[in-house]
């Protein structure tokens, strides 16, 4: 996929045209809904268990105080809510009434499944829909990310997750090396930093199978390719492909810690934690511990960078997620409420302001009082509005997300392991293609 400021015209046009209808809603004539209409149902909402999660959680007792609405509140693990929620879904009566779902891993699955409600009726309903909430504040890609090709809305915009570059400002500083400009000079730094006998590594990013390719497309973009093109014909064998997997090579053979083919993002953020590692490369949403002086030895050391720039293209590979209701749900208004409560300034902010997260509503970035409450650097919130800028799709927007991950994962690890990339990615598209096709169809 191209991307989020040269969606694909089908997506663009969704999201333009979702935009065009909320703006066309005489919304600054309607009093506020009527919060407590609902008072006394109860609700089951499905979380992933996340910053984000967290900090819906915390600020639970606004909404249940607002609407007298009871919450049954589930967080879970991401892949054991992916797997519940296919579960529930397909037997047809699942016991939550929102699910929080990611986009690039979920959208398409729930789509032709047609699992979440259409929440257009809602959004156009005086009594339930906040006039100071309309789709037009949503980004385009949010936008493209929530609506359907029929122009359904299937869920709202939570949090947009752009991959960036933590660094750390004193190890380079001894080195006497800037902050990475290319994929060339990354490398560069990379291998700079790295001092086996002294314990540090210049680059650490996720090397654990399915976790890994992520990484992986985050250097195909800046190889000019995506992972799908245009016309949904795999490019995981093209030159930019190849030439992204022997970077991942690489980083990982000779400039990473060892161990590291068995890092997720938690073990990649512990080895950043401990001041060894120059560069970690993952989402901006896993900046706030590493302020924490309880937590972190790189408190005022760490600097976040835009993702630097490949051979072809300059690209922060970007993913996000969605608060939706159940189409099985028989509380679907009270489970709207909750939905349209989730993505409220007051959440929003706080998702900013903590570090959880960055919100897809415009307003809440640009509020010069809730920036004035961020409690992260100044280069975070500069690399989250530059990084926002050259944003593409981190993932292929497909059912067989999960499959894509594992086959190409598994190569990945190969690879890393010293394998031919060019052999391990045809052997992996030759394995995944027939998959597609049959999803596709």
């Amino acid at each position: 996929m191209g991307p989020f400021s040269r969606l694909s015209r089908r997506s663009l046009l969704a999201g333009t045209a979702a935009a065009a209808a909320a703006s066309a809603l005489p919304r600054m004539a309607w009093a506020a809904p009527d919060w407590k209409k609902y008072a006394g149902t109860h609700i089951e909402v499905n979380l992933v268990k996340s910053p984000r999660s967290e900090t819906i959680a915390r600020n639970l007792k606004e909404f249940t105080d607002l609407t007298g609405i009871d919450v049954g509140l589930e967080q879970t693990p991401e892949q054991q809510q992916r797997q519940k929620a296919v579960i529930e879904f397909n037997s047809g009566a699942p016991s939550f009434d929102v699910i929080h779902l990611s986009y690039h891993v979920q959208k398409r699955m729930f789509e032709k499944g047609g699992w979440l409600a259409d929440l257009r009726p809602f959004l156009a309903d005086p009594a339930l829909a906040d006039p100071n909430l309309s789709l037009s504040d949503f980004s385009s890609a949010g936008l493209a990310y929530a609506t359907a090709d029929d122009g359904a809305i299937g869920s709202l915009p939570l949090s947009v997750d752009y991959w960036i570059i933590y660094w750390n400002k004193e190890l380079f500083a001894a080195k006497g090396l800037k902050y990475p400009t290319s994929f060339e000079e990354l490398v560069s730094a990379a291998e700079a930093l790295t001092d086996p006998a002294a314990g540090t590594y210049g680059f650490v990013a996720r090397g654990m199978k399915n976790a890994n390719v992520p990484v992986w497309t985050s250097f195909m973009l800046g190889n000019g390719v995506a992972p799908l093109a245009e016309d949904r014909s795999l490019a995981t064998t093209s030159d930019g492909a190849v030439d992204a997997a022997k970077l991942y090579q690489r980083l990982l053979t000779k400039a990473a810690p060892p161990g590291v083919a068995g890092f997720n993002w938690n073990e990649c953020q512990s080895a950043f934690l401990q001041g060894k590692v120059g560069m970690w490369l993952d989402g901006v949403g896993f900046a706030k511990p590493l302020e924490d002086p309880k937590l972190s030895r790189v408190v005022g050391k760490t600097g976040y960078g835009v993702m630097p720039k490949g051979p072809k293209d300059q690209a922060s590979a970007t993913f996000g997620d969605g608060i939706g209701v159940a189409a099985a749900s028989e509380n679907k208004e009270a489970a709207f409420l909750f939905c349209q409560w989730a993505v409220s300034r007051t959440v929003q902010a706080d998702l900013l302001q903590s570090g959880s997260g960055v919100p897809f509503r415009t307003s809440i970035l640009d509020d010069a009082e809730v920036r004035k409450g961020v409690t992260l650097p100044a280069d975070w919130i500069d690399a989250v509005v530059g990084s926002s800028k050259v944003s593409k799709l981190g993932l292929p927007v497909i059912v067989p997300v999960t499959e894509f991950r594992d086959i190409f994962g598994i190569a990945l690890t190969n690879i890393a392991g010293g394998a031919d990339p060019a052999a391990e990615l045809a052997k992996a598209t030759e394995q995944f293609k027939p998959i597609l096709d049959k999803s596709e169809a």
